[in-house]
């Protein structure tokens, strides 16, 4: 089987799994930078808030002279270019800062005092230096009551530290989504060799090869679940080709003498002069052929119909007891004409809903094929009873019986033993007639020995609930 590989299992599979983890891996790439923002913003606002602080601790001590002093102090020992601080008069006026030379494009923010003085709480802001290209974190808050400290600190450190977490954390996801893909790929091509191992088996299989089946691993997972479901099927199917074959090879031989009468019949016609009785006999003979063939394909076309849900059957409210007593009364003159006894003990009055015609039709041929197998001097007894929530319909003959190999076979279309294909018959009836019963939610059991006869007997429910 030819296929593009964009097209298979594995690669969307591999596809999903490698989207599905890069998607998964961003997200938690984004809450982590978030993260680390917040926590990093959060160190640089706690070390603005420690010098609010200090600033407020030395103006109560020494006044605004300490302060202009500290600011100086503070900005040497940290780096004159990592910090600053500017004391401002609630008017916006400096009065004190550190060396402003690297700072000297901040700028007082006018906003941020205004909303300072209004809450009288700390204000941050954070800014981007124009000459350096750096961002400042800003803060704005009383130290006095008459003092405003401005101080600020360069971003350089978190924003590097940033920037490196975000180069290695994008190559390290390059490396690890190749390696997924990657190792993806292998497992789920390893996991679907069970599946190309079916298609294989599957691809290996003719109408003459039906023996192949698929290996199992044995360990339980779904594939080996699907290769025993795959192999069950193809059992089922090698049955179905074997009845089909035997079922094609008795039609054939079944239709072939029929039509080989009503040939011989027409060539007769054709090459003597008969006079007009012998036409009317071949005619007649013709006709009687034409109907047994048509009699075997509707026959065929019911038990079709049947076991594919689609028969049409009247059920209605049937005495069962009349309908087994007409039937009876119609074969018991063949049952005389070879001198066997007819018995039969049946129930009154037993009623339950069913097609009349069609179930009738099913007794009929167990009762003819009683009559057809047993010997002259024999005996044939029908009893009807209801038995709890069943009805038993049994038919008992002394017949030459059925051995015990063939018992399920003759339920099949055109099956005949072979000692009964020495007598007239489509290998139809037996088929037919399980074939109604189970239509009526019954059941037909045989119980034969050679020699001795048969027993076939109906098991219908009683006021058929199932078709009701």
């Amino acid at each position: 089987m030819n296929y593009k590989l964009f097209n298979t299992i594995a690669f969307k599979l591999t596809l999903w799994f490698t989207g599905i983890f890069t998607i998964c891996s961003g997200f938690a790439f984004v809450l982590f930078y978030f993260l680390a923002t917040q926590t990093i913003q959060a160190q640089v606002d706690q070390e603005l808030m420690d010098n609010v602080s200090k600033f407020s601790a030395v103006i109560r001590r020494n006044g605004l002279m300490g302060a202009r002093e500290l600011a100086v102090v503070e900005a040497q020992a940290a780096g004159e270019k990592v910090i600053f601080f500017r004391l401002l008069y609630p008017t916006g006026e400096v009065f004190a800062s550190s060396h402003m030379s690297y700072w000297e494009q901040v700028h007082v923010s006018k906003k941020g005092l205004q909303i300072l003085v209004l809450n009288k709480k700390p204000i941050f802001e954070t800014i981007l230096i124009p000459s350096t290209k750096q961002k400042a974190r800003i803060l704005y808050s009383y130290v006095a009551s008459d003092a405003i400290l401005q101080t600020g600190i360069a971003m350089d450190f978190p924003v590097k530290f940033l920037s490196a977490f975000k180069k290695v954390f994008i190559t390290a996801m390059g490396l690890i989504i190749i390696f997924s893909a990657a190792s993806g790929w292998l497992l789920i091509r390893k996991t679907l060799a069970g599946v190309k191992t079916i298609t294989r088996t599957a691809q290996n299989i003719t109408g003459r090869n039906l023996e192949a089946r698929v290996a199992q691993t044995g360990n339980k997972d779904e594939l080996d679940h699907l290769a025993t479901t795959f192999n069950a099927m193809l059992d089922r199917i090698e049955e179905l080709v074997k009845n089909i074959r035997e079922m094609s090879d008795n039609i054939a031989h079944d239709l072939k003498t029929p039509i080989a009468r009503i040939r011989g019949f027409a060539e007769l016609s054709l090459i003597h002069e008969e006079n007009m009785e012998d036409f009317c006999a071949m005619a007649s003979n013709t006709i009687e052929e034409s109907d047994r063939l048509l009699d075997m394909i509707n026959t065929m076309l019911v038990i079709s119909k049947a076991e594919a849900g689609e028969g049409e059957f009247d059920f209605k409210k049937t005495n069962l007891s009349l309908m087994i007593k007409n039937a009876c009364d119609l074969f018991e003159p063949l049952a005389d004409d070879k001198n066997i006894r007819f018995d039969t003990t049946i129930e009154d009055q037993i009623f339950i809903v069913a097609d009349t015609k069609m179930l009738q039709r099913a007794f009929s041929n167990l009762l003819d094929n009683a009559i057809k197998y047993t010997l002259e001097n024999g005996k044939i007894n029908v009893i009807v009873l209801k038995d709890n929530n069943c009805i038993i319909i049994r038919i008992e003959d002394t017949g030459i019986g059925i051995a015990k190999k063939y018992l399920e076979k003759i339920f099949q279309r055109f099956y005949r033993t072979e000692s009964s294909r020495t007598r007239q018959g489509t290998g139809l009836g037996l088929s037919f007639a399980r074939t109604i019963v189970r239509q009526h939610k019954g059941e037909i059991i045989v119980t034969s020995f050679p020699g001795k006869g048969s027993v076939f007997e109906i098991t219908l429910p009683y006021r058929n609930p199932g078709v009701i």
